[in-house]
């Protein structure tokens, strides 16, 4: 006679508390590959390949001797723009005009904006403020209409009730600021009036001059063909313009005359 045998329930319930234990610590590991991916992976794919290894900028520190009076930066120059060029944290402005009243050829410069860094954009400076301190030998640049002018006391007042919208539009606060020029002049008088006027100084460098770079991001504007007949192409120029027509005049103008540094 055969008995029936009671079944052991040992291996099943010894197997349902590995699955009981199990279940948490696999879920706390996906919810944490998840997390991972979202915070920490994710964001990096979708960078361009450019910004996931942007080296990190020197902070603006002024260099010694006659560049140093201009304000050109120490660090980020003509030497070392190409380092940081096509940042999607920073925007770039050539402070020339497309062609400058100043004779700037009696000190080995050029009046004409013969080309320009790529990425560069154009603003001229003279639109923006008078420019004072000019060499003599250069004469006077652009004397018209400017967004801001100055008071007997030095400060920056602005002409239009716009003046400000357009400042800021053209040297938004949120970015760096990288300025060049032809020799370093104009950009350093950009930053004087972009820091007098609230923008964070620790954000702008003042590159120096397009007279003086080397690098491999060169945009020739300035065209010679074999007959040695020059012309300039201003369409390769992305270039701001202001409309003064468009703007309104406040009622306390403030303009300040070019005045010659010997």
């Amino acid at each position: 006679m055969l008995m029936n045998k009671k079944k052991s329930t040992a291996p099943q319930n010894y197997s349902t508390r590995v699955i009981v234990i199990l279940i948490p610590l696999v879920l706390a590991f996906v919810l944490c590959a998840i997390s991972f991916f979202v915070f920490t992976v994710k964001p990096n794919l979708t960078k361009a390949p450019a910004e996931q290894s942007l080296p990190e900028i020197p902070k603006p520190e002024v260099t010694g001797g006659v560049r140093g009076e201009l304000g050109i930066d120490k660090n980020v120059n003509e030497a070392t723009i190409d380092q940081y060029l096509g940042r999607a944290d920073s925007i770039y402005r050539d402070m020339r005009m497309l062609e400058d009243p100043a004779n700037y050829e009696a000190i080995n410069g050029d009046r004409f904006l013969s080309g320009f860094v790529e990425g560069f954009e154009v603003v001229p400076l003279p639109y923006l403020m008078p420019v004072t301190g000019l060499p003599e030998a250069v004469g006077d640049t652009y004397t018209g209409k400017t967004l801001f002018g100055l008071s007997e006391d030095g400060s920056y007042v602005a002409n239009y009730n716009e003046s400000m919208t357009i400042l800021e539009e053209l040297f938004p606060k949120d970015k760096n600021i990288f300025l060049m020029c032809g020799g370093g002049g104009y950009a350093g008088m950009t930053k004087n009036l972009l820091v007098s006027l609230g923008w964070d100084g620790d954000k702008i460098w003042n590159t120096g001059g397009y007279w003086y770079y080397e690098g491999e991001h060169n945009v020739q504007v300035k065209q010679t063909d074999e007959q040695g007949n020059v012309t300039y192409d201003f369409d390769l120029v992305k270039y701001h313009d202001i409309d003064f027509t468009k703007l309104t005049p406040k009622t306390s103008y403030a303009l300040v005359l070019p005045s010659r540094k010997n």
